[in-house]
């Protein structure tokens, strides 16, 4: 069972003082997090693609490159690679160069973006949306393969026998599919043998299982072993030394940012009635003290099959010592609660099965 953090590099005004972080101090708290995730024995971190004012990470893999020498063991993952916009090539070489500096601790987690501003700025049409991503992932895994490249398609130039480089350490390089829950990426997903990630950010978490058994099912009928799958989930959250001071530090800005997103998307308001009904064991927000989001995790793995659990954190600006206090408390403390019980859990089954 793997453990990470997640995170959107937010630039939203701090919700009790207004104040706005620069793009750049941001970027460089994140490399911070990312070290401390490192040392406290987290397994992954992810940051995500965005081109708006409020979030400061346009470029993943140069932030995660930042990282990548100042670590050792944990991976480095994009959360998510906004495919559609971009271009497969670049995205293969960018990572592949993160690879060469972890040592091969990279990660690409490809996804169409909940987000649609890259779409515009880099000249691409959303009538395309899907087109794109299928059309890109295409290439994205024929590079992979092979080092030397033929590939021709809709959206972007042909190429015809052209090397990719640098090549990476991992062969291959893992790519992730990063859904939102729809049938189809994760049926998709589950052809290819790619490993997948789910948004699971409301609702019930609980709901997921059918489409992890779809997952496992379409993998299965394409010639691929389910029971090397690997099934990630991204939720919010946040921890902290009593499940009191974790409500009162992250509902305020949380409750910002949703109801920010939320006019744009026509959303209802985001309310504490919401918030505490998403804290109950069976809801998406990982809200709490260790043994608070520890069980809210082993319920996860042991109803829905998540064999690697990513907290989204912060989701509104927070102050960098508080995140930094989750990130401390993630690790060394719900880590080894959730694996142990994990590890126990398997153990038995294996027995029982026997």
């Amino acid at each position: 069972m793997e453990i990470g953090i997640t995170t959107f590099v937010e630039t939203t005004p701090d919700v009790h003082t207004g104040k706005v972080s620069s793009h750049a101090e941001r970027i460089r708290e994140v490399v911070e997090e990312i070290v401390l995730a490192d040392q406290v024995g987290l397994d992954v971190f992810g940051v995500g693609e965005h081109h708006r004012q409020d979030y400061a990470a346009s470029a993943p893999a140069v932030l995660l490159a930042a990282a990548a020498s100042q670590t050792n063991r944990i991976r480095l993952t994009s959360a998510v690679t906004v495919l559609s916009s971009d271009d497969p090539v670049r995205v293969f070489q960018d990572f592949a160069t993160v690879d060469a500096i972890s040592n091969g601790r990279a990660e690409i987690m490809a996804g169409r973006g909940s987000f649609i501003e890259s779409f515009p700025l880099f000249g691409y049409d959303l009538n395309d949306y899907n087109e794109l991503f299928d059309e890109k992932l295409d290439l994205l895994l024929k590079i992979r393969e092979s080092e030397k490249v033929t590939w021709s398609g809709k959206h972007r130039p042909a190429i015809q026998n052209r090397g990719v480089y640098p090549r990476p350490v991992q062969n291959p390089i893992p790519v992730w599919i990063a859904s939102g829950g729809t049938p189809e990426s994760v049926a998709r997903a589950g052809m290819l043998g790619l490993p997948l990630v789910l948004a699971i950010i409301g609702g019930s978490p609980v709901q997921f299982a059918p489409l992890v058994k779809l997952y496992k099912r379409a993998a299965e009928r394409s010639g691929h072993d389910p029971s090397k799958l690997t099934v990630a989930s991204h939720s919010h959250g946040f921890v902290a030394e009593s499940t009191d001071i974790a409500v009162e530090k992250f509902f305020p800005p949380t409750q910002q940012a949703m109801n920010v997103l939320g006019r744009e998307r026509g959303w209802g308001a985001y309310t504490r009635g919401s918030f505490d009904q998403a804290r109950s064991l069976e809801g998406a927000l990982y809200v709490g003290d260790a043994e608070t989001v520890a069980e809210k995790i082993i319920f996860l793995r042991k109803n829905v099959g998540i064999t690697r659990f990513m907290l989204h954190v912060p989701v509104g600006s927070m102050p960098h010592e508080d995140v930094m206090k989750a990130i401390e408390l993630l690790g060394k403390e719900v880590a080894p609660i959730v694996r142990t019980e994990v590890a126990k859990w398997e153990a038995e089954e294996q027995t029982e099965y026997k």
